[in-house]
């Protein structure tokens, strides 16, 4: 008879730490990627809401709270990326946006192809999740 035990231990996620390259690798892809959300994603939808409204698709016109509510969050998670305590948590939830993102473009635009760049993002922030997962631990506790 065996018995189970459980792979991860929730002590073991806190004490994790990628190595020095893992990490530097990390930090650039969050640096890059938390830039973009600010600047190129949700920045835009935060100062130019109404432009974007009007040169959306016909099939793809969302309410203007909706549009407003995304660029904050895609904002307050690409400020989250570079913060060391939040990363974690800021990549966990931009992983969540992205695959919303992808499916929104598959289902409701009916433009699968453009879901793969979403989808793409959704794998880095859940990598960057999974090695911050240390920073979140920390914020349980």
């Amino acid at each position: 008879m065996t018995t189970a035990t459980p792979a991860a231990n929730f002590s073991d996620a806190a004490d994790y730490r990628p190595g020095k390259i893992r990490n530097r690798v990390l930090w650039t892809l969050q640096i890059v990627l938390g830039l973009f959300f600010l600047i190129a994603s949700g920045g835009p939808k935060l100062v130019i809401p109404n432009t974007l409204m009007d040169n959306a698709p016909e099939n793809l016109t969302i309410p203007f709270a909706l549009l407003i509510f995304i660029g904050v969050v895609e904002v307050a998670g690409g400020i989250g990326l570079m913060v060391p305590r939040l990363s974690g948590l800021a990549a966990a939830g931009l992983s969540v946006l992205t695959v919303l993102a992808a499916a929104t473009q598959a289902f409701i635009a009916d433009k699968p192809a453009m879901a793969i760049f979403p989808l793409v993002l959704a794998a880095i922030f859940a990598w960057i999740a999974y090695e911050r997962r240390a920073t979140i631990t920390a914020l349980v506790r």
